[in-house]
């Protein structure tokens, strides 16, 4: 249980990390500066 509790939190890291590459690759298409 403790290793699949770790497992998730691993996951939710990577997942931040793809959703912040996702804004950034976002504006650098359109060109925009989100704030």
């Amino acid at each position: 249980v403790e290793r699949m509790h770790r497992d998730s939190k691993i996951f939710t890291i990577f997942e931040g990390t793809s959703e912040i590459q996702r804004l950034i690759i976002g504006r650098a298409v359109t060109g925009l500066d989100v704030r």
